[in-house]
Parts: C-alpha cells; sequence; structure tokens
C-alpha cells in the first residue's frame, strides 16, 4: 500500500539514526490515566516514526493464545477428557468398516491379513500419531489449527497475503511476533526472499489454503453418513426383519437429531459424548485382547514390515486398490488438527497417547486374530468378531459411537469456516461462541443446516457404507498431502529445522501420503467425485467473495477522500454541526472511503464527533484486548474527527461479549491523553533545545566577565531571558492541558447526547466494457452470495434505532 511503503521506507531511512540516538533518547514512561503505559523503554525516534500508532499497541507482551502454555494441568486433563468426545469419534469408530472396505472381493491368503494389519499398524502410528499429533500440532496459530492456521503463520513471517490492508503497527501486536530461532537463517531467507517476489506463489499458496479448507468440509458430509450406516447396518446381524430401506431412514433420522444438538456447543456436548467414547474405546480394546488370545496370537509377526512387501508381491494391482481401504483406519486424523483450537495441544496429546492409539491398536489386532480363522466373515467382521454375550451392548454403544464420530468433522467445519471468514475468504455468516469457559469453540446456525442437508441427501442417493467409502478417502489424504507440504515451508522458513530431518519427513510420511493419494485416485468414477464435488463448490464460493473482496478494497483505497477535500468540507458554509457521536463503518483501512463524499453530498450536516471505523482482521487468532484499538487524528483538528482501526484475530467475538461503543470511545480518550503526551515530550524537548542554548550562552558570558571584566548588567539580562523561557514553557503545558481537557469534554458531551452507526453498503458491478467472465463474477455470482447471506449491521450486532445505512454502487 502507499501509505505502508511511506512508513517503511521512513522507517528504513532513520533506522541507523535510530541506533545511535537510542541510547541517549530511552527512559522509563509511565501514564497516568487507567489505561497506562507499562513500564518500558521506548524509543522517541521510533514513537515519531508511525503517526499512525496509538501508543498503547507497543504496551502489552506476552502470549494470548489458549495452547497449553499457562493451563493448569486441571484444565488441560478437562480437555483431554472432552477431546475423547469430540475429536476421535471418527478415527475411533474405523474399526467399524476397514477391513470390510479393504477386502472387498475377499481374502486370498491367510498371510494378506498380517500384510494389511501390517500397513494398518504403521500408518496409525506414522500419520495421526507421530505426524500429526507430534508435529503438526506444533505448527498452531496460538492455539489454533487448521489449514487457514498453516497459512496465517506463512502470512505473517512472510509477506505472502493477498489481502491489500496490511499496516506497519501490526507487526507490534504482542501475538503476531513470532519466536524464531537464530540458525539455519539463510535457507529461510532465501525462500522467504522467493515467495515473496512471486505472484504466482501467492497465489497458489491462497488456492491450496481454500482447496485444502473445502476439502475438510467437503469430508464432514460423507463422515456422518458413513459412521451411521455401518452401525445401524449392524441391527441385521440379529434380525432379518431389518431392511435395507428401515435402515437407510433410522440413520437419517439419527443425523438430523445429531445436527440438531449442536447449537448446545462443544463444551456440552463433548462432556456428553467423552464418556460413551471411553466406554467405546474399552470395549473395542477388551474385546482385541480376547479374539487375540482366543484365536492367533501370531498376527503379532505383523510388527515386522517384511508382511507389506510380500502382500504388495503376492497381490499387486490389487493390493495397491486395498490401500483405499486402509486409509479408513485414520479418517478424521485432519479434524484433529482442525480442533485443536476447541482444546489445546497437550490434552490432545495426553488423550490420544492414553487411550485412542493403544484401544485402536488392540482392535486392529484382535480382528486380524479374528480373521485368520474366520476368513469368510470379512464383509461383516466388527459385529461378527463380537462376543454373543456381548453382541447387544456392543451394538448399542457403536450406534452412539458412530454419532459421536461425526462431531469430530462437524467441530473441524465450525473452526476452520471461522479462520476462512476472518481472512476475507468466505461470505458473511453467524459466529456463535457457546462457551466463555473455553476458547475456540464456536457453532456457525448456516453451515450446520447445510451440512446437515448435505448428510441426509447424501445417506439417501448412495444407501451402503462401500458406496460412502470410496468417496471418503480422497479428501481425506488430500487434505493430508497438503498440510505435509505447508508444514515443510513452516519447517524452513519458521522452524528452520535441520535439512536432514527435512528431507527425511518428505521421504517417510510425504511417500507414504502420495501412495495412499494415489490409490484413493483409482476411485474417482466410484464415489470419490461426491467430496471433489462439494469442494469445487466450496472452491467457487471462497475465490468468488475473496475476488471482489480485494477488488472493492483496491477500489476505495484508488478513491478515497484527500484530506484537502475534507478540510473543503469543513469551512463550506452549507456544511453544519450537529450534537452527537457518529461511527461510521468501512473496510478501508488506509483513509477515509468514498462512500462519506456521497454521504456528504446528500445529508450536508456532521456530527460533533465522527469517528471512522475500520474492522480489520489479523492473520492472528486473538488480538488482547488492550490492543484492539488504533487511532490518528484527521486534521483540521477542530473538526473532532478521527480515524479508527479495531482489529481482530480470527478466533476473536466481535461484538458479542464487549460493549463496543463504550470500549471504542474510552480507548478515544487513552489516545487524545497519549498524543498530549507526545506533544508535552515535543515541547520538553525543543525548549530544553532552546534552554541549553541559553545557558551555555551564560556561562561563555561568565568566562567572558572574568576575563574581560564586562558590567553586570549582562549577566541579570540572561538569566531574564533564561526565565522567560521557563515561563514560556509553563504557559504552553497550561494552555495544552486547557485543550486536553476541552476535547475529552467534547468526546463525553458527544457520547451522552448518543451514537449513530452509519453503515456503508456497497453494491458493486461490472464497469462498462467489461469482459463476460468479469460480469459474471461480479454482477451474478458474487451479488447472489450478498443477497442471500447475512448483512455487516447483523455480524456486528449493531443496534437498528441507531443505525442509518449510505448506499453506493462501486463499478469494478
Amino acid at each position: 500500500m502507499p501509505e505502508d511503503a511511506i512508513l517503511e521506507d521512513a522507517a528504513d531511512r532513520t533506522e541507523s539514526h535510530d541506533d545511535q540516538e537510542e541510547e541517549e533518547e530511552e527512559e522509563e514512561v509511565v501514564l497516568p490515566h487507567h489505561q497506562q503505559l507499562k513500564t518500558k523503554k521506548l524509543s522517541w525516534q521510533k514513537l515519531r516514526r508511525f503517526d499512525s500508532l496509538d501508543i498503547e499497541s507497543r504496551s502489552v507482551n506476552g502470549h494470548h493464545g489458549h495452547t497449553s502454555t499457562g493451563a493448569s494441568w486441571s484444565v488441560i486433563l478437562q480437555l483431554a477428557f472432552q477431546s475423547i468426545g469430540i475429536v476421535y469419534g471418527d478415527i475411533g469408530t474405523s474399526p467399524l468398516y476397514v477391513y470390510a472396505s479393504t477386502f472387498t472381493k475377499g481374502i486370498k491368503d491367510r498371510d494378506d491379513i498380517l500384510g494389511v494389519l501390517s500397513l494398518i499398524i504403521y500408518t496409525i502410528t506414522l500419520i495421526p500419531l507421530n505426524k500429526f499429533v507430534f508435529i503438526v500440532l506444533q505448527a498452531n496459530d496460538n492455539g489454533d489449527g487448521g489449514t487457514f492456521a498453516l497459512y496465517s503463520l506463512l502470512c505473517r513471517y512472510a509477506k505472502v497475503s493477498l489481502t491489500p490492508s496490511q499496516q506497519a503497527e501490526d507487526c507490534n501486536v504482542s501475538n503476531f511476533q513470532l519466536e524464531l530461532p537464530s540458525k539455519r537463517l539463510r535457507r529461510a531467507s532465501k525462500l522467504k526472499s522467493k515467495l515473496e517476489s512471486s505472484n504466482f506463489a501467492k497465489y497458489f499458496l491462497l488456492f491450496a489454503t481454500m482447496l485444502g479448507t473445502s476439502m475438510v468440509i467437503g469430508d464432514g458430509v460423507p463422515t456422518p453418513c458413513i459412521s451411521v450406516l455401518s452401525a445401524v447396518g449392524g441391527i441385521k446381524q440379529a434380525t432379518s426383519a431389518m431392511t435395507d430401506d428401515m435402515i437407510v431412514w433410522i440413520s437419517v433420522c439419527i443425523l438430523v437429531c445429531l445436527f440438531m444438538a449442536q447449537r448446545f456447543g462443544t463444551d456440552k456436548v463433548g462432556y456428553s459424548f467423552a464418556p460413551i467414547i471411553c466406554v467405546w474405546f474399552t470395549l473395542i480394546g477388551g474385546i482385541g485382547v480376547y479374539n487375540f488370545f482366543k484365536y492367533d496370537p501370531t498376527v503379532l509377526k505383523a510388527l515386522n514390515p517384511q508382511y507389506i512387501v510380500d502382500y504388495f508381491k503376492r497381490n499387486k494391482g490389487d493390493a495397491w486398490i486395498s490401500l483405499g481401504g486402509v486409509v479408513l483406519a485414520i479418517t478424521g486424523t485432519e479434524a484433529l488438527f482442525a480442533d485443536v483450537g476447541h482444546f489445546t495441544v497437550r490434552s490432545i496429546q495426553i488423550s490420544m497417547c492414553s487411550v485412542t492409539y493403544p484401544a485402536l491398536l488392540l482392535a486392529y489386532i484382535g480382528q486380524a486374530s479374528f480373521l485368520r480363522e474366520h476368513k469368510s466373515l470379512v464383509s461383516n467382521t466388527f459385529f461378527e468378531s463380537i462376543p454373543k454375550r456381548m453382541y447387544w451392548p456392543m451394538f448399542g454403544v457403536a450406534v452412539m459411537a458412530s454419532i459421536i464420530a461425526s462431531q469430530a468433522m462437524i467441530s473441524g467445519t465450525f473452526s476452520i469456516i471461522q479462520q476462512s471468514l476472518a481472512l476475507g475468504c468466505f461470505p458473511r455468516v453467524k459466529i456463535v461462541h457457546t462457551s466463555t469457559k473455553y476458547e475456540g469453540q464456536v457453532y456457525i446456525p448456516e453451515v450446520n443446516y447445510l451440512l446437515m442437508l448435505a448428510c441426509v441427501g447424501v445417506t439417501l442417493v448412495f444407501r451402503s457404507t462401500t458406496k460412502i467409502g470410496n468417496a471418503y478417502g480422497i479428501a481425506v489424504v488430500f487434505v493430508m498431502t497438503l498440510t505435509s507440504a505447508f508444514l515443510v515451508l513452516i519447517m524452513i522458513m519458521i522452524w528452520k529445522t535441520h535439512i536432514l530431518l527435512i528431507i527425511s519427513y518428505v521421504l517417510i510420511i510425504g511417500s507414504v501420503e502420495l501412495m495412499y493419494l494415489s490409490s484413493v485416485l483409482y476411485k474417482f468414477d466410484q464415489g470419490g467425485y461426491l467430496p471433489l464435488g462439494f469442494a469445487t463448490l466450496l472452491m467457487l464460493i471462497m475465490f468468488v467473495w475473496n475476488d471482489v473482496h480485494r477488488r472493492k478494497y483496491y477500489y476505495e483505497l484508488d478513491h478515497k477522500i484527500s484530506p484537502e477535500k475534507l478540510r473543503q468540507l469543513s469551512v463550506d458554509k452549507n456544511f453544519c454541526r450537529m450534537p452527537g457521536l457518529a461511527m461510521f463503518y468501512s473496510e478501508l483501512v488506509q483513509g477515509i472511503p468514498p462512500i462519506f463524499n456521497h454521504y456528504a453530498e446528500n445529508v450536508p450536516a456532521l456530527h460533533s464527533v465522527l469517528v471512522f471505523v475500520s474492522i480489520k482482521s489479523l492473520p492472528i487468532s486473538k488480538v488482547p484486548m488492550e490492543e484492539r484499538f488504533l487511532f490518528r487524528r484527521v486534521e483540521p483538528r477542530e473538526l473532532n474527527v478521527f480515524r479508527c482501526v479495531a482489529r481482530y484475530g480470527y478466533t476473536d467475538v466481535r461484538n458479542e461479549n464487549e460493549p463496543f461503543e463504550g470500549l471504542l470511545v474510552e480507548k478515544l480518550k487513552d489516545f487524545l491523553r497519549d498524543d498530549f503526551w507526545l506533544s508535552q515530550r515535543t515541547m520538553h524537548k525543543t525548549n530544553g533545545e532552546k534552554l541549553e542554548k541559553e545557558v551555555s550562552a551564560e556561562l561563555l558570558g561568565d568566562d567572558d566577565e572574568l576575563e574581560n571584566g564586562n558590567d553586570h548588567q549582562e549577566n541579570e539580562s540572561k538569566n531574564e531571558d533564561v526565565k522567560q523561557v521557563l515561563d514560556d514553557d509553563e504557559d504552553q503545558k497550561k494552555q495544552q492541558d486547557d485543550v486536553l481537557g476541552t476535547e475529552i469534554d467534547a468526546i463525553d458531551k458527544a457520547w451522552r447526547r448518543g451514537v449513530v452507526h452509519l453503515i456503508g453498503e456497497n453494491e458493486v458491478t461490472a464497469a462498462k466494457g467489461a469482459g463476460i467472465a468479469k460480469r459474471i463474477l461480479i454482477d451474478y455470482a458474487y451479488n447472489f452470495l450478498t443477497r442471500n447471506l447475512r448483512q455487516s449491521d447483523k455480524v456486528f450486532d449493531i443496534p437498528h434505532k441507531r443505525m442509518l445505512k449510505v448506499g453506493m454502487t462501486y463499478e469494478l
């Protein structure tokens, strides 16, 4: 941006000068008002460098995310318990259908069971446990996970974001800072410069982020369908009266009830589901141990990876195709990372290592032991392997667990849509924060109902777990592969990992994921098109919204109101002032939006205090409350016009639990006090230099007197000059004190007279002469989305009685 470029250029040009003067200029600063500046060394030159800085943006240090750091063990253990019900339902119910989906043509050789078991054991160990739990979770963004969290990390470290509202001040938000190791800097800097200089790389990263996000959401559709259908289908084992149609409709009813329960939030749902999943893991682990000792304990030979090699030698192409069934053992793993915002890294690591991982291995080992003696029962392995006395209790728990299995993807979908919305890549939807106790737990009504309709439709159309299983794997493996690609960039640029470790990661985990991806793509025409179809639709929506969103911003930036135009309005005799405080909302950060000129031409009146408010999303998860607002005064001073940037992270609550109006007014008064403090420093600095010159001249005069015997009157005259300087200093201070009091009184008076919210509602159309593609993008696709989605006043909960909408058409 032009303004940012000027600021950055000024910073570069004064940097060396600042370093020389910093020791002389640094001093301890404490402000007397309620929002004090923390005791901190401040460089005067640095404070003067950015004229739009509110000093408080530098005043808070520390970490404000919701990672494990700082959380008590009681909270971590509570979250670990909750995570069992939310995160692991999907991967935990995979034993219902993995062997049946892998051996679709039956078992040809008993040793094939050992080969598949070995594949399952090493796949679960490599990807969910090692990759996600111990590596990927460390790449969280102040406690939040998902594809957009990885993208936001890259955007903060390298200038690869296409969002045109970056400010130099944003990097001073305490959560914005990255703790970076100092080694291997050269390789990281080289990659960073290449990414920053390539427009293709910037667009590709955004495209990949949107695609990964869309895939995760697309994956959230078949997850509930296959889990519920596979569990309910078990009743056919007990009674022949249950038909396929009845199973389908029972599954639909269960799915509807599941989605209706989402409104109660992750906290309540998690505490309700966690005990059931704990019982589920206990039962499948216990039955696995029972089958292991009863049938064939020699299946432990599968720990030898040689059985994987032998399996591929015997079955060749069929073994490669069967990988599409094996990969179902790790479905839901991508939700583990997306759901970390609902919990903490440590809580997920504890629950995975202590409960989920051991129970899954015991379950698959037990089923393999059973199949070694009953090859013909592979199509219904899970229910056939249950001891008869345990059948009905296990069936009931399986149905409940399969319902819960959907929760991981649903919660993950809410989290990543919240992130994409805040970063300008998704249309406006309502975000409901369902827990005041735990951060990051959200519910999105519109998305919840759309997911419900999609799941019901897929269940009614596909009607079997085999067909849905074919559709399931593609999205899962694709997102995992994409996550690995982002993680490699983070390892190089941010973590600065040793090159040998990076190569090892790519060769081991990357090659495994690519092998699985090639297998699931084979089943594209057998149902694999389903998640890709959902992902494509979501990609189109995200692309349309993001593209036009950026076009609008650049239009406002090019047509923003100049300071000269505002001065003309202030001296216009037909332009009157009225009591009260007006907040004019706009997306433009760098200046006054063109829609204000449209307002002034039609309503030639201005409130006594006017604040242009820009709601801005930073590529971080949370912005501390004390660092939320940035202010700048708009000249001329007597207009009482200010610009304000309200900065939010992508998991922050916007005007839901905080008194936005009152908070903004208080911060505005703090800004005026800070501005007064800066002017006082300027005055003391100037007068101090003047006084120093006078005193120096006086001392020189005294020396002359001693040498030349000059008259005493000259010395008295110089003392009077020094006294005059001090008196002028006191007079200026009193005058500025009066000005500050007057300005704060004007703010309070306007606040008491009432606040009016002016909302800029911009309609966009394609400019004359635009091509067909551009017309379709703007006139039809984007305007269709805006007509059918929430308006900005609903998103920010602005009171309707004090709201005025100002409309204007932009030709893009």
